[in-house]
């Protein structure tokens, strides 16, 4: 069995979000975490249907980092989040 690395906080967190607009997906990560984060674009699929977003942000422990994570993927415009 593999044992997992404990992650102190605070630390730098990414989370990806995938989606099929990119405003839409700018506009959920606005929500869930304001507008002072970093977010970019980083991949869409070959067809152009799906984007990517990442989310550089500091979390301050592991029930913000979820709450985050719940935030994010509880919006129906966001098909993903990793």
């Amino acid at each position: 069995m593999e044992k997992k690395e404990a992650v102190t906080y605070p630390c730098a967190w990414q989370y990806k979000v995938i989606g099929m607009e990119i405003e839409e997906l700018r506009q959920v990560i606005i929500q869930a975490v304001g507008d002072g984060e970093q977010v970019f674009h980083s991949n869409s699929s070959s067809n152009g249907k799906y984007h990517c977003l990442n989310l550089e942000i500091t979390v301050q422990s592991q029930e913000v980092r979820d709450s985050i994570y719940c935030l994010l993927k509880k919006h129906a415009g966001v098909k993903m989040v990793l």
